[in-house]
């Protein structure tokens, strides 16, 4: 059975690279207003930089963060639905497009933007893919640096597949609302993953369950150390 790891970013070498960013995606769905839960909420983690609305009719409906009734945003969703990835689940608060704004400072081969999105320089990504690590999907970005000769930075496209284990789950998990999907609870502390719903393809992506976990295999750890890449800590979930 494949091992699992979670990626988290490296604290420990922000003194040799204090890389900054300041950015969002270009496009994004709104969050919702459930008439049904009585939730006003949106989903982070669901970020698909690949995917260009700028021949979108309505794509200035996709520019202004903000709440909206649930039928709204499903309206919108559908608008986008045939540019996604087949089975996307496509929640409120979902963004697309490249991620734009500015940089500035001296950055790792992996940086991250929070401590949910995952950016990689262009040429350790092609080292990656030379290593053999699957899925690796790097989207440019229109990041204006502070500098002169900057990196070319490329967001990843880490997509969600896969569940959380129900043994880590609380006993007591409401099932999702039958209008907007939303379920509500915490990660837990110590993550378990379910085996059988895990992808065989991939060596990176992102937990379906909750996508702020980002995650890689044991191929994309080791493939990470080969190379001395910094800027990601790796620590193995169980899977059952």
């Amino acid at each position: 059975m494949t091992r699992i790891f979670e990626l988290r970013r490296d604290k420990a070498c922000w003194e040799r690279f204090n890389g900054s960013l300041d950015a969002a995606h270009k496009w994004g769905l709104p969050g919702a207003r459930c008439s049904t839960c009585g939730a006003t909420w949106s989903s982070s983690g669901h970020q698909y930089p690949a995917i260009d609305l700028s021949q979108l009719p309505e794509r200035s409906e996709f520019e202004k963060p903000r709440p909206e009734p649930f039928t709204e945003f499903a309206r919108l969703r559908e608008l986008v639905r045939p540019l996604a990835p087949p089975n996307a689940a496509l929640p409120p608060g979902t963004s697309f497009g490249p991620l734009v704004g500015t940089a500035s400072g001296k950055f790792a081969p992996f940086t991250w933007l929070g401590d949910i999105m995952l950016l990689v320089r262009r040429e350790e990504l092609e080292r990656l893919q030379a290593e053999g690590v699957r899925g690796l999907l790097g989207c440019r970005t229109e990041l204006a640096f502070r500098q002169k000769n900057p990196p070319e930075l490329l967001e990843l496209q880490l997509e969600p597949h896969g569940r959380l284990h129900p043994d880590c789950l609380p006993t007591d998990l409401l099932p999702p609302c039958a209008t907007c999907g939303r379920v509500a609870f915490r990660l837990p502390e110590q993550p378990i993953l379910e085996a059988a719903s895990l992808p065989t393809d991939l060596d990176v992506f992102r937990v379906g369950s909750y996508a702020t976990v980002i995650v890689g295999t044991q191929r994309f750890m080791e493939a990470v150390r080969h190379l001395a890449l910094e800027g990601t800590t790796f620590r193995e979930l169980p899977t059952r």
